[in-house]
């Protein structure tokens, strides 16, 4: 499993609230690393374990914004 993975379900298992899911943002180390990815994947061919993370990372940043749309629209309620 890779960090991201990890984090989000150890904060998922902590709990959370509509509020706190709006205001959650990945580490650092996991933000620094997607967006090495992310320039590697422009400036050369990633191997395919990395290609593997990114579409990771990036199916995990899709949830979180329809999840985050959602928790606002209770929010505003």
């Amino acid at each position: 499993m890779n960090r991201a993975y990890d984090e989000i379900i150890d904060w998922l298992a902590g709990g959370f609230t509509p509020a706190s899911l709006v205001a959650y943002r990945p580490s650092e180390a996991v933000r620094e690393r997607v967006a090495e990815l992310i320039s590697r994947s422009k400036q050369e061919e990633l191997a395919e374990s990395e290609s593997t993370e990114l579409a990771h990372y990036l199916q995990i940043e899709h949830l979180l914004r329809l999840a985050k749309a959602r928790a606002r629209h209770r929010l505003a309620a």
